[in-house]
């Protein structure tokens, strides 16, 4: 029938009655082209109640009854029967029904009425006619209002989930061949197009966020899949090349590379190479999102050999055709198709989606065998070339549009259209779990559909294949951050694919034949002799085929690591002919264009590949050493060598077992590597190196120590050699650690006290209190120690550096020293008046402290110091109490009588002091009063007093106070509240 209608019963649940709704289905030609449900539901999809009527009539067909469209029952009713169904219609259904049928009454009573116009009348259950478009049921209003509500959720609540499950939807319906595919695209598109957020980010000259960027690839890779349909109609192309291009020119429509210009080439004829490709980025056409898509609409499938190629896997070239060059066909006789590789993936892809796997199938096949071909004919150029370009040891050929990270993603769609055909028949789901986690899928051989049954080949062993040749392509890093991002996040999507293989012995035979050709392509592989300097690492993808090789053939998985290690960007050109030692250039990248932005991220895949490598090397000498020289030549970076370093130290010391001498070697050395490096340039975390090198050192052994201690120079500042190396070198926890005999600590000891006069020398001001300590236990070299702190004292040292050794000598139990160096370092200060909380003070305190407890001669030498240095009246007032205190010479210094009587301040030296602080308290007093606000006047009272208790030591002090403050009032009789507040208590 054409249009089916029913009853839907939901049963009762716990919280909700049970409900009954009414259905109705309209069909036509095997689609249901309308729908409605009482329900009322808003959704993409079908309701619950359609899904369950549409099951019912397939199921049960004998139980529906099958009548005659409407319009036969009434032809066969005369006048009475008609009038009485009419009747009993509107009855029925009267509140509905009768103002639709007055209104219909009036208007076939009425001769001009345009439904007198017409001959016969509307059937709704007759279907439609042959020449009426008939499509699957879609609500369109749902789903712009779903698009645009996800798009309004920037991102969160996993609303890129959803938009990426309706592209799959999208993909689903071209699969069923549903037309309404490219309407639902057509009505996403129009939301992406509508959202706010594009000209606010043009306006900002922001990039669109890395989410977002992903949906609208997609977006674009849809489209090119949609206008490629084999079998569309001429009038669809050009209605979707309207709507493309109406929506390319739109200023917000996002470009195909980011915010960038770009190089890449135009989809119906790119050039594989071309050694000018830095041209002008204002020169080139804008290229939107939809660019490929708009190219995509010249492509037609009516070429001959495109035809024979995708319908038969038995299309070969005659046998006599087989001896000469053709471009159509291969010496085997096997199709080529020699379109634009990007290109011809993209059939593939629109092959796969549109439903026609057989045919993407034979047409990769083509592909992969020009592929190869290519690969042969370019190892055939290079072996002309190779002498010349080894000599330059660079090359101008190279891809300019890389496979990975290309915008059609070529590489990825081959790979997936050979695994599909061989997943294993229960797996053949693409379904993920509920809980979001796939499982891997499970992989057979399925033999190539060839005439020729014994080539022995299969789709998988093809998929391993193609992935190889495009991760392998050389090419140059194109232009954009969001382009190279690109090329790293395909790049680690296709090794997730690849390691989904099991490697049986068929896929490492494959393996193993395309890693060789990969060392041995020259210019046309990453992996071969001499690369362009701006070509894109192969780091990532060597880790990979290092770890899937090494079980079988370890030789040929370390030759191409190794190889793989280099990044020539980072690296200045070497002069010609010399290949072997190109000059570095520490992580400078020269000012070129475009910028590499994702430098950081290539650095650290290369420092991945290393570790890889050491890992995998330990206990082998011969190996380790050639990937050291490897790091040491190719990684410029020393907070990477510093984390190879540790990697290396951790997996050469594992807790369970003992270590492993060759890799600690290993990691010892790239440790001095980093400490040359950072020695003269400031690192931020150049103190936790500087203590993971001797840790490192210590696990090597007392050999390893003793080097590093000789050669302190080309590795530590003279401050790190003393504190940190030679102290932790010395302490208590490295002799238990090694378990030293004598002989071995007594030269230890010897080694770091010549480094601690070493750096002595070199550093007096850093270095001096760690070389006496280092010392202590050595006479002779203690007393060196000493001498070179006082020769160094008079010219370059603070008295901040002196005082805390002349603290420590005095601690040491050598109190004259102390003294020796506490006047050196008095010669160095000066304390102006009002600095009265200067941290010095406790310094010069200590200092006449001692003086004064070593004896009278002492003392008086000091004092003429202090005089010259302080001129702060309280600090002279308080070493003045002081010296008053208690009698001189209290140490007890051996061969010295002491008479054990105070000083007085009439006599020298005190009388020198006293006087010095009298002056010093007048000239401060004047200075104050110069600028004193009244909140200051309590205060400066309190230090008039403080001032007459110093004038009243001296003998004639009461006469010399009253006269001073007779003096002030002279001269300050303008402030007449403070000089009342100095008659108040000075009288």
């Amino acid at each position: 029938g054409f249009h089916l209608s029913g009853t839907v019963t939901e049963p009762a649940t716990a919280t909700e009655p049970e409900m009954t709704y009414k259905v109705a289905i309209s069909f036509d030609r095997c689609k249901i082209t309308s729908v409605t449900c009482g329900c009322g539901n808003k959704d993409i999809f079908y309701c619950a109640h359609v899904v369950a009527l549409s099951l019912y009539r397939i199921r049960k067909p004998d139980q529906v009854k099958l009548r005659l469209p409407i319009s036969e029952t009434l032809f066969q009713m005369n006048r009475d029967q008609l009038q009485k169904f009419v009747q009993y219609l509107i009855t029925a259904h009267h509140t509905e029904v009768l103002p639709t049928a007055q209104k219909l009454a009036d208007e076939i009573l009425s001769s001009n009425s345009e439904i007198n116009q017409v001959h016969g009348a509307p059937d709704p259950t007759a279907g439609a006619s042959i020449d009426d478009e008939n499509c699957w049921h879609l609500d369109e209003e749902q789903v712009r209002e779903q698009v645009k509500l996800f798009l309004s959720q920037g991102g969160y609540y996993g609303s890129g989930k959803q938009l990426n499950s309706m592209f799959a939807k999208v993909r689903e319906m071209l699969r069923m061949r549903d037309s309404n595919g490219a309407r639902m695209l057509t009505l996403i598109t129009e939301q992406f197009m509508a959202d706010p957020r594009l000209s606010l980010w043009r306006q900002q000259g922001t990039g669109i966020t890395e989410k977002c960027r992903q949906l609208w690839d997609e977006l674009g890779a849809l489209w090119v899949c949609v206008v490629l349909n084999p079998h569309c109609k001429l009038e669809e192309k050009s209605c979707w090349l309207r709507q493309l291009r109406k929506w390319g020119e739109m200023d917000v429509c996002p470009l195909e590379d980011g915010n960038y210009g770009n190089e890449l080439p135009n989809i119906t004829n790119a050039l594989t190479q071309s050694s000018g490709h830095n041209q002008d980025s204002l020169a080139r056409p804008r290229r939107t999102v939809f660019t490929r898509a708009i190219e995509g609409c010249d492509l037609h499938w009516q070429d001959s050999h495109l035809q024979r190629i995708i319908s038969s896997d038995f299309y070969v070239s005659p046998s006599y055709q087989r001896e000469g060059e053709s471009l159509l066909f291969n010496s085997q006789g096997q199709p080529l198709w020699l379109e634009h590789v990007p290109t011809a993936c993209a059939r593939v892809d629109a092959l796969r989606s549109h439903g026609y796997p057989r045919e993407a199938l034979r047409l990769t096949v083509a592909i992969i065998n020009t592929l190869r071909l290519q690969q042969q004919r370019q190892l055939e150029i290079y072996k002309h070339q190779k002498k010349e370009l080894l000599q330059r040891g660079a090359t101008t050929i190279t891809n300019l549009e890389g496979w990975v990270g290309h915008p059609l993603n070529p590489i990825g769609c081959l790979f997936l259209t050979l695994t599909e055909a061989c997943r294993l028949e229960e797996e053949n789901c693409l379904e993920i779990s509920d809980t979001g986690d796939s499982k891997p899928p499970v992989y057979q051989h399925v033999p190539v559909a060839t005439s020729s049954q014994d080539s022995g080949e299969s789709y998988l062993s093809l998929a391993l294949e193609v992935a190889l040749m495009g991760m392998g392509q050389q090419r140059v890093m194109p232009e954009g951050l969001y382009a190279q991002d690109k090329v790293c996040r395909n790049e680690e999507q296709i090794i997730a694919r690849l390691q989904d293989l099991e490697l049986d012995p068929v896929l490492v035979q494959t393996l193993r034949k395309q890693c060789i050709l990969l060392l041995e392509g020259g210019p046309f592989s990453g992996l071969g002799e001499v690369i362009h300097r701006e070509s894109v690492p192969m780091h990532t993808f060597a880790k990979y085929l290092f770890s899937a090789l090494l079980p079988h053939d370890a030789d040929l998985a370390y030759k191409l690591a190794l190889r793989a290690m280099r990044l020539p960007v980072l690296e200045t050109t070497a002069p010609s002919g010399d290949v072997t030692h190109p000059h570095h250039l520490v992580s400078v990248v020269p000012s070129r264009y475009p910028r590499w932005f994702t430098l950081g991220h290539l650095e650290s895949q290369q420092c991945e590949l290393a570790s890889t490598m050491l890992t995998a090397a330990k206990g082998d000498m011969l190996r380790l050493r050639t990937v050291l020289e490897a790091i040491q030549k190719n990684i410029h970076s020393s907070s990477l060598i510093f984390k190879l370093a540790q990697d290396a130290f951790k997996i050469a010391t594992p807790a369970d077992s003992n270590s492993d001498t060759t890799l600690l070697n290993v990691a010892l050395e790239l440790g001095l590597q980093v400490m040359r490096m950072t020695l003269s340039t400031l690192n931020w975390r150049r103190r936790e190196m500087v203590r993971w090198l001797v840790t490192c050192a210590t696990e090597v052994g007392v050999r390893a120590l003793v080097s590093i201690l000789q050669s302190w120079y080309s590795l530590f500042t003279p401050t790190e050699a003393t504190s940190i190396v030679a102290a932790t070198v010395m302490s208590h926890n490295t002799i238990l650690r090694l378990s030293l005999d004598y002989p071995q600590r007594e030269e230890l000891a010897s080694c770091a006290r010549t480094l601690a006069l070493q750096c002595a020398m070199k550093d007096p001001q850093n270095c001096a209190l760690s070389a006496l300590t280092l010392c202590e236990k050595d006479h002779i070299a203690f007393e060196t120690a000493y001498q070179i702190v006082i020769d160094a004292a008079s010219t370059g040292m603070t008295y901040t550096q002196l005082f805390t050794i002349a603290r420590y000598m005095e601690h040491r139990g050598y109190p004259l020293r102390a003294f020796k160096l506490a006047s050196l370092a008095m010669t160095h200060l000066n304390l102006a008046y009002n600095q009265d909380t200067h941290p010095a003070i406790n310094d010069v305190l200590w200092a006449c402290a001692l003086s004064h407890s070593l004896g009278k001669n002492e003392l008086a030498a000091i004092i003429p110091l202090v005089v010259k240095s302080v001129h702060c009246a309280t600090v002279l007032s308080d070493i003045l109490r002081r010296c008053t205190m208690t009698a001189p010479g209290l140490a007890g210094i051996p061969g010295r009588r002491n008479s054990g009587k105070l000083m007085s301040t009439d006599k020298a030296p005190l009388r020198q002091l006293l006087d010095a602080t009298i002056s010093a308290y007048i000239n401060t007093t004047h200075s104050r009063l110069t600028h004193i606000s009244p909140r200051h006047y309590g205060e400066f009272i309190e230090f008039l007093s403080k001032a007459r208790e110093t004038f009243l030591l001296a003998q004639d002090g009461h006469i010399q106070f009253a006269q001073f403050i007779d003096n002030l009032k002279q001269i300050y009789k303008g402030k007449k509240k403070l000089m009342l507040l100095v008659r108040e208590r000075f009288g």
